[in-house]
């Protein structure tokens, strides 16, 4: 069996997914207990120099504790108008809980296009950089009152929202925190031969099979689990699936105790984006000095005093080959377009406002969007 310690060990950047039958106590009403929990505990990865993004599910439950309702509403627009109410409310009781430890949040709600448009998933990965940058708390949900389709459809109860956050800002490992400790063969609460599935490398049709239906409070059920973690193990990403009331569960899952389903992402895999940097037709040229190209081929980000000269047209977003005199060595997707290139180029980071009037980015192109093509 794999050693788990030595798996995570050079984990850096970890998604926590709470799932509403987490986030709510048999009553129905929001459970802080647990929120505050879950801020100790993130609050001591982040000690340890980890970066964490929380996916919260939770807003129609806590708007439905505060509009008094005694069932959850059926229709969609009341589920909409619910989740608006409880969004908001959700977010003071998470601000409160991290305030004690002295960890800002931020609130982020997303909604499917914004990782079907590239434009806007770009905005969406470099504000997460810059809040992880900041020691800020990232938590996500969908977009339940603006959401076109039917709530808990899109993304299972966060489910799959959660493996699509992992996917596109590079996380290493996703944990979904829900009501059952792992995937079986069969439904343990009905079956007493039921046996956990401590590993899982393959997706087969086998263990798909074991995926059963959602629970009474949330809408994702093992079959979105087995879903998002096909987009983990397909974006390199290890991901467990756990029960929320296993005591200390993030930071023994990152000690490397044997807890839940552990998913093993496929092996030597080229992270999606990069691939697709590396594939794509540039549409400029970025001529950078040989100190620029050793910073890029040491995972750094391409910054302003490296550019020696700028060519062909391009707007910000857009992929740019990097060269040297001796030829190309990478691609990249710009922050900025030609015109702005050609302005700061040679300047530095602190010089960019005062030459363009505005500063959108410290960095030419991030470290994060730079596919190296040869050394």
């Amino acid at each position: 069996m794999a050693d788990r310690r030595e798996l995570f060990k050079d984990v850096k950047k970890i998604v926590v997914k709470i799932g509403t039958s987490s986030l709510t106590n048999k009553d129905g009403k929001f459970n802080r207990d647990f929120a505050k929990d879950v801020a100790r505990q993130v609050s001591k990865l982040k000690s340890e120099g980890r970066d964490v993004i929380l996916v919260s599910s939770g807003a129609i439950g806590t708007g439905c504790e505060a509009l008094e309702f005694k069932e959850r509403p059926n229709s969609i627009p009341l589920k909409q108008a619910t989740a608006a109410v409880g969004q908001s409310i959700l977010m003071q009781e998470w601000t409160k809980v991290f305030e004690k430890h002295g960890l800002k949040v931020a609130q982020i709600l997303l909604t499917y296009d914004a990782f079907s448009d590239r434009k806007t998933y770009l905005n969406l990965r470099n504000s997460m950089s810059v809040l992880l940058e900041l020691g800020v708390i990232p938590i996500i949900n969908e977009n339940d009152p603006i959401c076109v389709h039917e709530i808990g459809e899109t993304f299972g109860d966060n489910d799959t929202l959660s493996a699509m956050v992992s996917s596109k800002v590079e996380a290493d490992l996703l944990i979904l925190m829900t009501d059952i400790d792992g995937l079986y063969t069969k439904n343990p609460k009905k079956s007493k031969d039921a046996k956990k599935i401590p590993i899982i490398e393959d997706i087969t049709p086998e263990i798909e099979s074991f995926g059963g239906g959602a629970g009474n409070k949330g809408t994702g059920g093992m079959k979105t689990k087995l879903e998002a973690a096909k987009i983990a193990q397909k974006s390199g990403c290890y991901m467990v699936i756990a029960s929320s009331e296993e005591k200390d569960l993030i930071l023994r899952i990152m000690n490397g105790d044997d807890i839940g389903t552990l998913f093993i992402p496929t092996k030597n895999i080229e992270k999606n984006k990069i691939r697709w940097i590396r594939l794509s037709k540039p549409k400029g040229k970025i001529i950078v000095d040989e100190g620029a190209k050793k910073a890029l081929l040491a995972h750094n980000s391409l910054l302003p005093k490296g550019v020696v000269n700028v060519e062909g047209q391009f707007e910000a977003s857009d992929i740019v080959s990097i060269e040297t005199d001796s030829g190309i060595f990478a691609k990249g997707i710009s922050n900025y377009s030609k015109k702005e290139v050609e302005k700061i180029k040679g300047k530095n980071t602190d010089e960019i406002e005062a030459v363009l009037g505005y500063k959108n980015y410290n960095e030419v192109i991030k470290s994060e969007n730079i596919g190296i093509i040869k050394k």
